[in-house]
């Protein structure tokens, strides 16, 4: 999904909503547009108030934080996408004739690098706020164990019945593979604004990985 469509896509999520009023639209599709354009903590309700056309009183009014409009802008869009985000990204990896873990660790990876990359802005942002806002990280994170980590799941059991790997639990393992992709993908381009991730340094992290927990007598 490109950046361009993301946008379009959490605008016409917006727009659906029934409990919504016009202005609490026009404040929103404002806010999408200028946090995607400048991150959220360089974004100023005074900002989104003129791009919406509204007094600022009408956001705090209506929201009464920046916080809360970021939830509210946010939250009704992954909830309504992330089952099918997550089915699509894992039948697109699944269907690419992967034949070992290794080779579907680093498909996931590029995969999701390459989404960052597509939407970058609006992916910091979101990122940004998961490490620092504790109601989103509450909100977002059982959405990420619902959709993501229960689909790595399947694929680790796939996997780990061709004896790939050492003897650990699977569940144990997810959490280790999980962990490294997020703290990688967190410190590369959120941290460190690092795009330039090669395909060698791909190789390089999911070796990391696997010399970790493959079977070493396979």
């Amino acid at each position: 999904m490109s950046e361009s469509k993301l946008l379009d896509a959490l605008i016409a999520q917006a727009k659906l909503s029934k409990k919504q009023t016009e202005k609490q639209q026009k404040i929103v599709e404002a806010a999408i547009t200028i946090f995607a354009e400048k991150g959220y903590a360089n974004t100023s309700t005074s900002e989104i108030a003129k791009a919406a056309g509204v007094a600022e009183g009408t956001i705090f009014r209506h929201y009464g934080t920046k916080d809360n409009l970021l939830l509210s802008v946010i939250l009704p869009f992954f909830k309504e996408s992330f089952p099918l985000m997550a089915e699509e990204v894992f039948n697109e990896i699944m269907s690419s004739n992967v034949h070992t873990f290794e080779e579907f660790l680093k498909a996931f990876l590029k995969n999701r690098i390459n989404f960052f990359l597509e939407n970058k802005e609006i992916a910091k942002v979101v990122i940004k706020e998961i490490l620092y806002n504790e109601e989103l990280k509450s909100n977002l994170l059982p959405l990420l164990s619902e959709n993501f980590i229960t689909r790595v799941n399947k694929a680790l059991e796939i996997f780990k019945e061709r004896g790939e790997f050492a003897d650990i639990p699977t569940d144990r393992i997810v959490k280790m593979v999980l962990t490294f992709i997020a703290g990688f993908l967190a410190s590369r381009l959120v941290l460190l604004n690092d795009y330039s991730i090669t395909d060698e340094e791909i190789e390089d992290a999911v070796r990391f990985v696997m010399d970790g927990i493959r079977n070493k007598e396979q």
